[in-house]
């Protein structure tokens, strides 16, 4: 059987900032894919992570399907609706047009699909994260597709022999799709001379050489060019194929442990460590720190097992502490140097509006 997995992931509005939503957005949003979708997709799950609510479906109708991309827009504005009703902070702040056009792609929400034939066992992962942009999966992503310490099977397996295709976008562009493909393990310094700049170069998708079938996607996207002005961190999502010709399970978890830092955190504008947090995790400290969730699923002619939560375990509570700590030492350092984003990657505008008035004020010495 043919199955497409989309997932469309959004803040429509949050308890107290950015914590989480409440029970009532949450429980609207579910009714609400229940009621219109029940002829649409096969099977659904909803979720958060942090403020952001994720919907995936698995159906039939193909990736960039306007039904189901309506579905999630539409389910969108109807959870909007509760959260203003409630006074939910930022109610609706990723619905970046008025009306939907086609695709949600450039309107606000993060969006992840792939279509695939699926196998007599089709397990997969699925990513959310919030406070952070879609280079937070460049280094883990490059690890566990292309760095044998980290997958073993690249030297033990024969399915994957041959290694895998990656699909890079210069999110920096903004007349289109700027896009480039490269192998590994032939151009692997290629990849990695890309990928070092989180902020420009982001994997949108993955390929196996061994089969031609897609492995990883990620909701990459043009951020400069979403509603004519920069508009900051989308809180990526993202969804892994797993065993077999592809990397284990365990594979592409195991980067995680690293907690590397990335872009986010306060305001979407300074780098703090990614850690691995359990489904349905709520932001603190900073309004942060940036964190992903991973969800282990099985999909069997459409219909998606329940979740297993991948870092619901005794050793990530180790690196979770591990993260605690690296986020305290980077931050004690405030907005002094790599503890904020670079003047270009801010997102907030109240900076550029001084430095063009300190500029007029600099005076050249004789």
């Amino acid at each position: 059987m043919k199955t497409t997995l989309s997932v469309i992931k959004a803040d429509i509005g949050s308890i107290g900032g950015h914590i989480r939503p409440s029970e009532r957005l949450l429980e609207e949003v579910k009714n609400y894919v229940t009621t219109k979708g029940r002829s649409l997709v096969t099977d659904f799950y909803i979720s958060h992570t942090g403020d952001d609510i994720a919907l995936l479906f698995a159906h039939s109708l193909g990736k960039g399907s306007e039904k189901i991309h309506q579905l999630a827009w539409d389910t969108f504005v109807a959870g909007t609706k509760v959260a203003k009703d409630q006074g939910l902070y930022g109610a609706g702040q990723d619905l970046l047009k008025d009306s939907f056009s086609g695709n949600v792609r450039g309107l606000g929400p993060a969006v992840a699909e792939m279509e695939f034939q699926e196998r007599p066992n089709e397990p997969f992962l699925f990513f959310a994260a919030d406070k952070t942009d879609p280079g937070a999966y460049n280094l883990p992503l490059y690890l566990s597709f292309a760095d044998p310490m980290y997958n073993s099977g690249l030297i033990l397996s024969p399915s994957m022999s041959k290694g895998f295709r990656f699909v890079i976008m210069d999110v920096s562009y903004t007349e289109g799709d700027r896009l480039i493909e490269l192998n590994a393990p032939e151009e692997l310094y290629d990849i990695a001379a890309l990928l070092r700049d989180n902020q420009r170069f982001v994997i949108e998708a993955i390929y196996s050489r061994n089969n031609e079938e897609i492995v990883a996607s990620v909701s990459t996207t043009r951020l400069h060019n979403i509603a004519g002005k920069y508009t900051g961190k989308d809180d990526p999502v993202m969804l892994v194929r797993v065993q077999g010709a592809f990397p284990a399970t365990g594979e592409v978890l195991a980067p995680f442990n690293i907690g590397h830092y990335v872009a986010g955190f306060m305001r979407g504008s300074h780098n703090g460590p990614l850690m691995p947090v359990r489904i349905n995790s709520s932001i603190s400290y900073f309004d942060g720190p940036p964190v992903v969730c991973g969800h282990a699923f099985c999909v069997h002619d459409g219909k998606l097992t329940e979740p297993a939560d991948a870092f619901d375990h005794p050793y990530w509570d180790y690196v979770r502490n591990k993260v605690s700590q690296k986020a305290t030492d980077i931050r004690a350092q405030g907005f002094s140097g790599a503890a904020m984003l670079s003047y270009s990657e801010l997102e907030y505008g109240g900076i550029v509006e001084k430095m063009k008035k300190l500029e007029a004020k600099f005076k050249v010495g004789l």
